[in-house]
């Protein structure tokens, strides 16, 4: 994953886990994220190992509450896993998961009482706020439909830049947008789908970006992360997928997904979690 991307990713996730949910919700949201590091970190789900990741996303949710994340900041510090062995640091976010309950972070403290914690991670800070309605913007829609995506997605495990591209492809960004085959709105919802994951107005733009989201979790989980087949399926159908076996030998499935992976060029993507949160 480039270093912009997962910037990006670590802004939209922190706008999540600061905004206006409610706290069960945040709590849920803060283990996926969790789990999104733990992939990371051990190179589990389809993702190639990468500490750096699995470092910043414990941090941001571990910055949000989170005491295993804590924890966990704590043991990679503590063994070198991915960054310099620091035992004061170590012992920081593991005093905070301790102050949290936890008994492994509480027995490596009593152990380690001579390692005085410090106060401030310098590698671990919040992520900035991204700005959701600058003076000046060239695309107000966009930036307008960036917002809910950015709260909507992570909640479903989903990386908001893969859903921004899907919409780009499908719908230029145009809310009213209607195809020929009936699929409406933002995210091209035809009547089934919408109907299979919850939507009742199709029109609605934060609905439609609901339902589209929940239906690429459902997608990416079905098809192990692989991010052709979860847009092929999108496109044609996740029957018609599993029929060839990959990639339908349709020039229009053809020409969606190599667009779609010219705006987000992952191959593979975090399984998300089985568990979204719905109700944002």
């Amino acid at each position: 994953m480039a270093i912009r991307h997962k910037t990006l990713l670590i802004m939209l996730i922190t706008f999540l886990l600061t905004g206006e949910a409610f706290a069960a919700e945040k709590s849920d949201a803060l283990v996926n994220v969790r789990l999104m590091a733990i992939n990371f970190e051990h190179g589990r789900e389809g993702v190639k190992q990468d500490y750096h990741q699995a470092f910043t996303l414990y941090c941001q949710s571990a910055l949000s509450g989170d005491i295993e994340s804590a924890y966990n900041l704590g043991f990679m510090y503590f063994n070198g896993r991915g960054i310099v062995r620091d035992l004061p640091l170590a012992m920081r976010w593991f005093k905070q998961a301790a102050a949290g309950g936890d008994i492994q972070a509480q027995n490596i403290l009593a152990r380690f009482g001579d390692v005085t914690p410090v106060e401030e991670d310098a590698q671990c800070k919040p992520a900035p706020q991204p700005v959701m309605e600058p003076v000046i913007e060239t695309n107000p829609a966009r930036q307008r439909i960036a917002g809910w995506v950015n709260q909507i997605a992570p909640a479903y495990g989903v990386d908001p830049e893969l859903v921004m591209a899907v919409i780009q492809v499908e719908s230029g960004f145009k809310s009213e947008a209607l195809s020929s085959k009936n699929a409406q709105g933002l995210m091209q919802l035809i009547p089934d789908t919408a109907k299979r994951f919850g939507v009742k107005d199709s029109w609605n733009p934060v609905q439609n970006i609901k339902g589209g989201v929940a239906y690429l979790h459902w997608l990416l989980r079905h098809f192990d992360g692989k991010v052709d087949l979860a847009l092929a399926a999108y496109n044609a159908g996740e029957a018609v997928v599993e029929r060839y076996k990959g990639i339908p030998p349709f020039q229009e499935t053809e020409s969606y997904v190599k667009q779609i992976q010219g705006r987000y060029p992952k191959s593979l993507h975090p399984i998300p979690p089985p568990k979204a949160i719905e109700s944002l």
